[in-house]
């Protein structure tokens, strides 16, 4: 009794601190999403907010987007991370060196990486241009270009996020016993058989984790996104989470209010299920 009483009260100050920050502003922001307010005033507006986010192109095109980045990054950096990880764990003698090197890049601020790309990708004196000019080729407006902006950023947030998918493959690669490699060598089972029935099976739980938090971290991203297109050109990079900075900033706050509801139900209509299926996928080692 007396050690139910303690983990009581050890849990209490948890609790009121995840219902203030978490739970309470959650509840709220239900209830301005289906008004028209201000900073002094709201009228009760039903689902009219949550009608125009879905008839408009501008708000219509940002989810279409948005379900495109997360599915995009999750995608390459689970399989570059996975590529990298097993080369990082094997024999090669600069590992150590390529480890810190593909780390770096999560060390800088995601500004940072959003404003030296977009130097990089300038049209006209940027270094990737200058070097495809330099072999003859004459480089694309590489956030400029409708057809390619979005994947411009998206390979940017690939090469800014992979450093972290492979440390978590790399836990997962050094968790799995020697002794099954070695009792496959002796069946006589090569380098792709292993990777197949031995590191892909037992890895499993390393590849849910990377692509549950490289999911969510595309569909909430935006610092990336406004730093080094704003949303364009036009509405061609435009992602929910900018869709709704722009509406707060146009003083549209019960439209971005509802925003905020779409994206968070999405992630979890999303999110959940695609946890169960996973994790039902798991092997134990």
């Amino acid at each position: 009794m007396k050690s139910r009483i303690y983990n009581v009260w050890f849990l209490t100050p948890l609790v009121i601190i995840y219902t203030v920050i978490f739970i309470f502003p959650t509840i709220i922001s239900f209830f301005f999403s289906m008004t028209i307010w201000t900073l002094t005033d709201f009228r009760f507006a039903g689902l009219y907010n949550f009608k125009t986010f879905f008839s408009e192109y501008s708000l219509r095109i940002g989810v279409q987007n948005t379900l495109l980045y997360a599915v995009l990054t999750c995608g390459f950096k689970a399989v570059f991370g996975l590529g990298l990880a097993v080369l990082l764990t094997s024999s090669i003698k600069t590992k150590h060196i390529i480890r810190s090197i593909l780390f770096f890049p999560n060390l800088v601020s995601t500004i940072a990486v959003g404003l030296t790309f977009s130097a990089l990708m300038h049209p006209t004196r940027g270094l990737f241009n200058t070097l495809l000019a330099g072999l003859g080729i004459a480089g694309p407006d590489w956030l400029g270009n409708t057809s390619i902006a979005l994947l411009s950023v998206i390979m940017t947030d690939v090469w800014k996020g992979v450093g972290v998918a492979t440390v978590i493959y790399i836990a997962g690669l050094q968790a799995i016993p020697e002794t099954y490699y070695e009792a496959a060598s002796i069946d006589g089972a090569g380098g792709f058989q292993r990777f197949k029935n031995i590191t892909l099976p037992l890895v499993r739980s390393s590849i849910n984790t990377v692509i549950i938090l490289a999911f969510i971290g595309g569909i909430r991203t935006f610092d990336l996104i406004w730093t080094m297109t704003k949303g364009g050109p036009g509405f061609a990079t435009d992602t929910m989470a900018s869709i709704i900075y722009k509406q707060y900033a146009y003083g549209f706050y019960g439209l971005s209010t509802a925003g905020n509801v779409v994206m968070l139900i999405m992630i979890g209509l999303i999110v959940f299920p695609l946890y169960n299926f996973l994790i039902r996928r798991e092997v134990e080692i």
